[in-house]
């Protein structure tokens, strides 16, 4: 009996030391931890480490430099200044939150825990991943080499945005090239914006009539939501503006200035246009080190609840903006909104309340810039795909008016509203119009 008892107790100390090595060791815990620097990551950080106090909140971002880079349309057309979209990430960074400079390599939802790249372990009891999405250059056959030379020039890269405008004026006719991927991206206007705005220094600089203006889009139509479609499509046919839809670049053969396309309309035939500028929109996609996790859906995103954007699986994990698997378009506008739902519902988790969960209605916003001066404010739901517009107007018309709210008034809002948390997107000003809105179709 007793030796029988000796062998339990042996055999339940090693079962129990065996169990307890599995648990990762934790170097730092806190109460939330965020992935991500961006404006979903700093909106949640803002916000929750205000009310949770210090040595509470951290946010895991490894870059020194914050971008707004929606603003980088506007760099690349020759109307903004570079350094207008850039702060130190020390800046705008939470008082209250722990900064942790690095990358996560990989993430434990098992055991409530996150790796870095310098080998520690984070803990968490709630997790808010936004991380943002990985540009894949390199899925450009001889783009990495190209970019930022002889015309190859890409707004999506820090560096690249700064020489756009200076090919374009320097642009004495013949052939330029846009381009759209196949993949999701973020803010899918931006292609097309600079289609536009190139076409319109062409003409300012007496070489439109020297020049093809061709849009190689690798989806079916110039815009995924028809109501604001149907108008940009008409405005690039009266612009001249070339639009070959399902064209895909694979490949750039920078010393004989040609571009290589994958026609998908034809069984993906290749077809190869020579180029004297060529503006490319990168493919992208989730971030390896999430697509990697069991945070993952099949696509590589993080897998949310398109409504509460809480873990389809692991309850104490969100996810907001670019990283997720919602699917609404990519941009900042959509984080505006995608914010205050997960601050809703991760206040009411820390606080232990049980409130009706906050839900996300799809909003998003492309500010559609066709113009130095002219700008079609798109706002509409991802999930529905119907106008969701804030002003009493119809937007889909050309303005002067939103185009000076896109370009001066929204990036305030960005750095002073969204940074801090304060911002959660125009619903609040859309209800307060919908007495005097006319009601369309």
């Amino acid at each position: 009996m007793l030796a029988a008892r000796k062998q339990f107790f042996a055999i339940s100390k090693r079962n129990f030391a065996t169990a307890t090595s599995e648990v990762p060791k934790v170097d730092q815990k806190f109460r939330v931890v965020v992935v991500g620097g961006g404006p979903g990551g700093l909106s949640v950080s803002s916000t929750i480490s205000k009310l949770l106090g210090k040595n509470q909140v951290a946010v895991i971002e490894p870059s020194n430099k914050h971008y707004y880079q929606p603003l980088w349309t506007y760099v690349g057309g020759g109307l903004k200044d570079f350094n207008e979209s850039v702060k130190p990430m020390a800046q705008v960074m939470p008082t209250n939150a722990e900064w942790i400079q690095d990358k996560v390599t990989s993430f434990d939802p098992d055991n409530n825990t996150v790796k870095l790249s310098d080998g520690q372990t984070v803990g968490y009891d709630y997790l808010v991943v936004a991380a943002g999405i990985q540009i894949n250059w390199d899925n450009i056959k001889g783009l990495k080499e190209a970019l930022g030379k002889d015309g190859v020039t890409s707004n999506y890269d820090a560096d690249s945005v700064q020489k756009t405008y200076k090919f374009l004026q320097e642009f004495k006719g013949g052939n330029a090239l846009f381009t759209f991927p196949t993949t999701p991206l973020k803010c899918p206007g931006a292609p097309t914006k600079i289609t536009f705005l190139a076409e319109e220094v062409f003409r300012l600089n007496g070489v439109r009539n020297k020049t093809n203006v061709i849009y190689n889009h690798g989806g079916a139509k110039i815009f995924g939501v028809d109501h604001y479609g149907h108008v940009l499509q008409k405005l690039a046919n009266e612009r001249n503006i070339k639009t070959n839809f399902l064209h895909e670049l694979v490949e750039i053969n920078a010393d004989n200035h040609q571009a290589v396309f994958k026609d998908n309309s034809k069984n993906g035939e290749l077809k190869t246009f020579e180029y004297d500028f060529i503006h490319v929109a990168p493919p992208q996609g989730p971030p390896k080190f999430i697509k990697e996790s069991k945070l993952a859906d099949a696509a590589g995103w993080v897998d949310v609840n398109k409504d509460t954007l809480r873990h389809n699986k692991y309850k104490n994990v969100f996810a907001l903006g670019d990283c997720s698997s919602l699917p609404t378009s990519k941009t900042a506008a959509a984080i505006t909104g995608e914010s205050g739902v997960v601050k809703h519902n991760l206040i009411a988790d820390l606080q232990g309340k049980k409130v009706e969960q906050a839900a996300y209605d799809g909003y998003t916003s492309c500010p559609l810039i066709v113009g130095r001066d002219e700008l079609i404010l798109a706002e509409f739901s991802g999930y529905t795909g119907k106008p969701l517009e804030t002003f009493p107007v119809d937007q889909r018309t050309i303005s002067k008016t939103a185009q000076f709210l896109n370009k001066e008034v929204i990036p305030v809002i960005y750095w002073n509203g969204l940074l801090s948390g304060t911002w959660v997107g125009p619903t609040a000003v859309r209800k307060a119009f919908d007495i005097v809105r006319p009601k369309r179709d």
